[in-house]
């Protein structure tokens, strides 16, 4: 049932549910006020649907581009720099061109998301990543191109922290990590197509840098077919008082566990009040990640994202520099960096594994410790096999690491704060993904090999550290409850 059709009329109630109806958003109590609590447990208690499974695909693609976008600049940027004759400043504004739009979207998402919905910043931030990216394929001059790059950015910044709150409340309870946490392993496919396409398009054409932002910017025609095909959050659809929409999609998830199991389903387990819109400005929003209980886990999560992506791009970065500088040779160590970027994307799968079946916490430090481990024994590695064997090791434990990230940071906060966690983390994270390569690069020929990851340890033990100290349980309880 569309949007339009549950406006029209009240939906016959699924049976063991209350129907809602749109209007006002109850204060406190009331049949209404009942009826979206039990919604929100009629969610949890479901298995995954293919509905869920379909959101879940193209979700991930929005972090897909952003690895794809990030991994690709390395093989594109030779060529830009020979096709406009670029300067060193310039090549070097070409590079971060998108991380400082992607800057602004975060900006953007967080002065919005509560105002434009998920859906609709979902669809249109990937129409403008795509359409400018496809546009920047045919620049004609370095001003263009970089005007263009950074309008993707933007699109990437949006596009890349809505989709973290918006799957987490579509996920049952009991399998919210390995939802929400495959974000992860949608991201270090990005890299790996990256490698593809660098490696057999952008090496081997005629004007490889253009035809490698047209391969990456044609989900633009994905964007289209999503206007249709994506329901809008129904935790979002409570927050805004749009009841029977929520009912609707709810319903749709309920009907498709039906059909795949010819069973009933269980009666949903008592459940807090839903989240209404208490209309916070973007400012107060921001205001309450740091009062009262959002301050510790405000620590907790911006610490988080930052040290992971510090020690992420610090180590990726300069991966293929640090191999050379071992004595392996360009083409080796290529070829091993893409064995890296492999190991990333399996990586995922048993962080998520473990963050469902002990808690997101535990599967954090693990990822850490094992990481901090793998950095340690780097820096004292006497050969390069070695060298090869641990360095892909970390790269499978670093990728796991954000898989229970991805799932804890929607976990922690309400609805109406989500999309600003998430956009502030993003921001704090990029900035940790931008100051490692200057640390790294400044210090590298003083620090050599085994310097850089001593320091790439030292900083993942102070992960730890503020993890074990300072996080919350959140296995098996629902956004609700945990909010509350």
């Amino acid at each position: 049932m569309t949007s339009e059709q549950s406006r029209k009329g009240p939906r016959t109630a699924v049976p063991g549910t209350t129907t809602l109806t749109d209007g006002p958003a109850p204060r406190a109590g009331g049949p209404a006020a009942d009826a979206a609590a039990r919604l929100t447990a009629r969610i949890d208690r479901l298995p995954m649907t293919r509905l869920q499974g379909r959101i879940l695909a193209q979700g991930g693609l929005s972090t897909t581009l952003d690895g794809l976008d990030l991994g690709i600049m390395s093989f594109l940027l030779p060529l830009i720099t020979t096709a406009f004759a670029l300067s060193g400043s310039q090549q070097g504004l070409v590079a971060s061109a998108t991380l400082a739009g992607a800057l602004v979207g975060d900006l953007a998402l967080a002065l919005s998301g509560n105002r434009l919905g998920r859906k609709p910043l979902l669809l249109w931030s990937l129409v403008l990543y795509s359409g400018c990216t496809l546009l920047s394929a045919f620049a004609p001059d370095y001003p263009l191109l970089l005007a263009l790059r950074f309008l993707a950015g933007v699109g990437v910044g949006v596009n890349v922290n809505i989709v973290i709150p918006y799957l987490a409340e579509f996920a049952p309870k009991k399998a919210r990590a390995a939802y929400v946490g495959s974000l992860a392993g949608f991201f270090g496919l990005g890299y790996v197509l990256a490698a593809l396409i660098g490696t057999f398009v952008v090496a081997r054409v005629d004007h490889g840098w253009r035809w490698g932002l047209i391969l990456v910017g044609l989900p633009v025609v994905v964007a289209l077919w999503w206007r249709r095909s994506l329901p809008e959050s129904p935790r979002y659809l409570l927050l805004k008082g749009r009841d029977a929409e929520a009912e609707s999609v709810v319903a749709a998830l309920e009907d498709d566990v039906r059909r795949r199991t010819g069973r009933p389903l269980p009666d949903p387990e008592p459940a807090p009040a839903a989240e209404r819109d208490t209309d916070l400005s973007a400012a107060r929003q921001f205001a309450e990640l740091w009062r009262g209980p959002h301050l510790r886990q405000t620590v907790v999560t911006w610490t988080m994202f930052f040290i992971a992506s510090f020690a992420y791009y610090g180590f990726l970065t300069f991966l293929p520099s640090m191999l050379l500088d071992r004595g392996m040779s360009i083409t080796d160590s290529f070829g091993y960096t893409l064995l890296v970027e492999i190991a990333q994307v399996a990586g995922y799968y048993p962080a998520a594994w473990l963050a469902d079946r002990t808690d997101r916490k535990w599967s954090i430090v693990t990822c850490l410790a094992a990481s901090t481990g793998c950095a340690f024994l780097l820096s004292q590695a006497g050969s390069n096999t070695t060298v090869l064997a641990l360095s892909v090791l970390l790269g499978f434990f670093l990728n796991g690491l954000y898989a229970p990230l991805y799932t804890y940071l929607p976990e922690v906060y309400p609805t109406r704060l989500r999309s600003m966690a998430a956009a502030t983390s993003d921001a704090f994270s990029r900035v940790g993904g931008i100051t490692a390569p200057m640390i790294i690069g400044s210090m590298y020929a003083t620090l050599h090999f085994a310097g850089v990851f001593t320091l790439i340890c030292a900083v993942l033990a102070a992960g730890c550290v503020v993890t074990l100290t300072l996080s919350t349980s959140t296995k098996g309880r629902s956004l609700e409850a945990l909010s509350g």
